[in-house]
């Protein structure tokens, strides 16, 4: 077993494993509790390689462990194995997917939080950092997270090694500085010998009603002849000449080919269930009542968590903008306030969903978790079960400007494979998007709109993923419109002015822009001679426009024509900027005007 694990030298990354060798085994093999051949037991400790790089030395332990086979070790990265370059949960003992820095320690918070507060159970968090990613804001977000809400049951170990990728990190092996900075952010920060058994034996067992912090002194290839220490070896294999030489001899130097046997867990965390998930009743609103979409999201997320104690509510100080503070009033305990750090409450909200402990709900101003994106997109390597709530999304906030309206947000979000959009247009749908959200695998986005539009649904009005809704329709309707939000208002009071002239349109609510309804699109399309407008408060990148318009490629006779923002705005009032913009009442009955006349 010893001999295949060595031979991993031959693999990517050798150097970065060798500074971490004797850290992972005193982790594995004398400080956590876990069951072996049951990864993700729910008692069991939990361990994320932040160094995600490094994953050799994590398939290494676990195959030292016994749970994967000793041969597969020699089939890392290759196109038939499990084991891909960077840990990815499709292997059983990875929670969260690594690899792109600074985002293991979130992970590990959002763990650590759900341990202690939710699931009031003795396991602990083990997050492994290198020091090159310490330059990312996003750790210092996750220390300081750690240390407001006394996560004593957190350990993260700083793998000081001195080198980065192409030069040395910035403090080198100043482990002094490391160990100021930790405190400074509120934690117990413990220097050791990274290479000494002994001393971090010791390390491990101290306990503290503080988040703890181990900075390993550590060099990197360690044991190496000749790289050992050395720059320009980072993420290159060994010649294999030179690997088999290391090998044989860091071989010859082992005493002891005794297994050693690992500490089970204690087995106090509770049995949780958190599928098919429903509203205790139905929608109570009045159809013509106004209400914002970002209201009915903090009333729904509220209702929902009355039918399930696992419905937790993360933002990042917008709460009574997001109206997430609704949720927050009736169940305190479940609500997470990350303060203005979105990237870390993403990540906090991934560790929260591990393991299907929880099923998160973050909220934000829209625009905001485009500085989290790849938080995000980690999210979905990591086949995370998270939703999100964008509130204050388009011009329509007003004067704010345009630093806080989001116009990204849906070509974000479309890029993202495993997501899920809502995009709800009253208070009705949007208490239906909260409900399917919560039972929904991957990412869901609910975008949310600050003005107060009318409720155009009947309370028993059925929702589902895929499935678009016509709000208006004649049999001799000649152009189809489809809004979302405040522009289906508008295409609404669009098609009053439009009667007037004898123009009857069809509008649709898409309600998903991801998955679209092609078929009701495409229906729709050709029973109004195969005209569309598609009107949007977003950018015309990416969002409804381009969505309906690649959905549609190929179809003949069918002619799109879109509204969106075009530029960046500006502060103003919702209305004086929608008609700036064009996509207010009277731009979508000249859209329609032009393209009957082109007829």
């Amino acid at each position: 077993m010893m001999r295949v694990s060595l031979s991993l030298l031959a693999h990517s990354h050798p150097t970065s494993c060798c500074s971490a060798a004797e850290i992972m085994a005193v982790l594995f093999f004398h400080t956590m509790r876990y069951k072996p051949l049951d990864p993700r037991n729910p008692h069991n400790d939990r361990f994320v390689l932040s160094k995600g790089h490094a994953a050799p030395i994590l398939y290494a332990v676990w195959a030292e462990a016994g749970f994967l086979p000793e041969e597969e070790l020699l089939n890392l990265r290759k196109i038939t194995s499990d084991l891909d370059g960077h840990p990815v949960p499709k292997q059983a003992f990875t929670d969260v997917a690594t690899g792109s820095l600074g985002q293991g320690l979130g992970a590990a918070c959002g763990m650590a939080y759900t341990g202690k507060y939710f699931d009031k159970a003795s396991y602990r968090v083990y997050c492994m950092l290198g020091d090159g990613e310490l330059s990312e804001g996003s750790v210092w977000e996750a220390m300081a997270f750690a240390s407001i809400y006394k996560l004593d049951n957190l350990i993260a170990i700083l793998d000081i090694n001195r080198l980065g990728q192409s030069d040395p990190t910035p403090l080198q092996h100043q482990v002094d500085i490391y160990q100021k900075r930790c405190e400074s952010f509120g934690w117990h920060a413990v220097i050791v010998d990274g290479h000494s058994v002994e001393e971090l034996c010791k390390a491990f067992g101290q306990a503290k009603h503080q988040p703890t912090a181990i900075i390993a002194k550590t060099f990197k290839g360690r044991g190496i002849p000749g790289i050992e220490d050395k720059d320009a070896w980072h993420g290159k294999p060994l010649p294999k000449n030179m690997a088999d030489q290391i090998v044989q001899e860091i071989y010859n130097q082992i005493q002891s080919q005794k297994k050693i046997l690992v500490t089970p867990p204690q087995e106090d965390a509770p049995s949780v269930n958190i599928t098919n998930i429903r509203m205790p009743s139905p929608p109570s609103y009045k159809v013509g009542d106004k209400i914002a979409t970002r209201k009915a999201y903090g009333q729904a997320l509220a209702k929902l968590g009355r039918a399930h104690d696992r419905i937790i509510a993360l933002d990042g100080d917008t709460k009574n903008s997001t109206f997430s503070e609704i949720f927050r009033k009736e169940h305190p305990d479940r609500f997470i306030e990350c303060y203005i750090a979105e990237q870390n409450m993403v990540s906090v909200a991934v560790g929260c969903a591990t393991r299907n402990r929880t099923v998160p709900f973050c909220s934000a101003f829209g625009a905001f978790f485009t500085r989290a994106f790849d938080q995000i997109r980690m999210a979905a390597i990591s086949e995370s079960n998270i939703n999100f709530c964008g509130s204050h999304c388009g011009v329509s906030i007003g004067e704010d400007g345009p630093s806080q309206m989001a116009l990204e947000d849906l070509a974000m979000f479309r890029s993202i494979p495993t997501a899920t959009i809502f995009y709800p247009s009253d208070a009705v749908s949007t208490e239906k998007a909260v409900e399917l959200a919560a039972n929904t695998k991957g990412i869901c986005f609910i975008r949310t709109s600050r003005p107060e539009n009318a409720i155009i649904y009947n309370n028993n009005e059925d929702f589902q993923i895929k499935q678009a809704k016509v709000v208006l329709k004649s049999k001799d309707d000649q152009v189809t419109v489809i809004g979302a939000g405040v522009t289906l208002h508008e295409a609404l009071a669009a098609a009053d002015l439009l009667k007037k002239e004898k123009i009857n349109i069809r509008v649709l609510d898409p309600f998903t822009i991801k998955p679209l309804d092609r078929n009701l699109i495409l229906e729709s399309a050709r029973a109004t001679k195969g005209r569309i407008v598609t009107v949007e408060d977003h950018y015309y990148e990416g969002g409804i426009g381009e969505a309906v318009s690649s959905a549609l490629v190929g179809e003949p006779g069918i002619t799109v024509s879109r509204l969106a923002v075009g530029e960046v705005p500006r502060s103003g009032k919702p209305a004086e900027l929608l008609k700036m913009f064009g996509i207010d009442r009277d731009a979508i009955a000249q859209a329609v005007r032009d393209l009957v006349a082109k007829a």
